[in-house]
């Protein structure tokens, strides 16, 4: 390269100087003065053959051919090679026992389900992780809800009166284990009613609330842990239970049995760090000016639920929204200011729904200290409806809701619920 661009230069300054002769020739025939031009036409006749010559003796022949002359140094490579040093490996251990399902500390919860299993108490094989798995709930095909080190896991957001069975396997770099005994379990009984499209429930009485047993019999699962899930997994190390008063509907509708199954309180794992909790998780304010937002401690994907929140605190008139929300909802804003959460936000006047931060349906009527805000979430018809003080608050607020749904709240300082 270093000679091709001696040789570029040196054209280059050949071709320079060719072009100011030629240049200069041309103004010389411009002579008018024909005495004046004989006196130098010798001269510049000269120096053109001069030129011409030096053009011809290789100045324009390439000085590089396009073949090169490559050595090729071996002696490192070669050195490597002598100094390698190969050792045989060890026989691989064996795959690991099928774990053991520990039935003492498997339970459901509303609908959630808790399962534990451990390895068998002979066995010295390494394990380096379990791989859970659970089906539909209808009897169809089981899918993996977690895989991990860790032997407990905890799943929410389940259907209600369902059986689901669980099995669970262990793997290490051998390979994979046989599957554990299948373990079936009943989440709990949900609402029934003879009729189907129900209003929105105006509480003549409320149903008394109760605990379900601890352990029926399926599984869902949700890790206290680190790992990976295809259900929605959320933390089992705070098992409590926003109440979700499930009440006596409109007395024009004929309903044979109505039991209230599900109990929750305001989740403090995933509530945002400037709320603050009292009377066992059942009442949040906040210390900020800010909207922050709270979720209740259990989701819902199918069903009919209706629930209802008292406003215990009502200062200088802000606007807290109701609702309901994914668990990945942002927690430093509004609710319904992303596409997470659909919710009726309200102050003293006036009340709109508001999801992915559009605001509609301005309805008048607001909030006072000791109102009651209902939220009537109907997954069978797939609607989000409001109501104040018992009364429905504007139309339908949302349709077509499908998926896992958790009850939330924002609030800022100037509000307890």
């Amino acid at each position: 390269l270093q000679v091709v661009r001696d040789q570029i230069s040196h054209c280059t300054v050949k071709l320079r100087q060719t072009t100011g002769l030629m240049e200069y020739c041309l103004e010389v025939i411009k002579e008018n003065d024909p005495s004046g031009f004989l006196q130098i036409s010798d001269a510049l006749i000269r120096r053109v053959h001069m030129t011409e010559d030096q053009w011809g003796k290789g100045t324009l022949t390439p000085r590089m051919t396009t073949d090169f002359d490559l050595n090729l140094d071996n002696a490192p490579l070669l050195q490597s090679i002598h100094q390698l040093d190969f050792v045989q490996m060890k026989v691989s251990s064996p795959v690991p026992a099928p774990p053991i399902l520990q039935l003492e500390e498997c339970c459901t919860h509303n609908n959630s389900a808790t399962l534990s299993w451990k390895q068998p108490p002979l066995s010295t094989v390494q394990v380096e992780g379990y791989i859970l798995e659970l089906d539909d709930g209808n009897g169809g095909q089981f899918r993996e809800v977690y895989v991990g080190k860790e032997t407990m896991c905890t799943v929410d957001g389940l259907h209600f009166n369902s059986t689901y069975s669980a099995r669970v396997k262990a793997f290490n770099k051998s390979g994979v284990s046989p599957y554990s005994k299948t373990l079936v379990l009943q989440t709990s009984e949900d609402t029934q009613s003879e009729e189907q499209t129900l209003p929105f429930p105006v509480p003549l009485e409320r149903s008394q609330l109760r605990r379900m047993s601890p352990f029926s019999s399926t599984l869902n699962l949700q890790p206290s842990f680190s790992g990976r899930s295809y259900f929605e997994l959320r933390s089992s190390a705070h098992q409590l239970s926003l109440h979700s008063s499930l009440q006596s509907l409109n007395s024009a509708v004929d309903i044979k049995k109505m039991v209230a199954v599900a109990w929750f309180s305001f989740d403090p794992a995933s509530a945002h760090a400037d709320i603050i909790f009292s009377n066992d998780n059942l009442t949040v304010t906040c210390n900020s000016y800010d909207d922050r937002v709270v979720l209740g401690k259990t989701g819902f994907s199918k069903g009919l639920h209706y629930w209802e929140l008292s406003i215990d605190r009502y200062d200088n008139h802000p606007d807290p929204a109701f609702g309901v929300a994914r668990i990945d909802v942002l927690k430093d804003a509004m609710l319904g200011k992303d596409d997470k959460a659909w919710a009726m936000y309200v102050d003293n006047n006036r009340s709109w729904f508001m999801h992915n931060n559009s605001h509609t349906n301005r309805t008048e009527g607001g909030i006072t200290k000791g109102a009651t805000v209902g939220v009537l979430l109907d997954l069978t018809r797939r609607t989000l409806t409001f109501s104040i003080n018992e009364d429905q608050q504007g139309p339908v607020a949302f349709e077509n809701l499908e998926g896992l749904f958790f009850p939330a709240v924002s609030l800022n300082r100037n509000v307890q619920v």
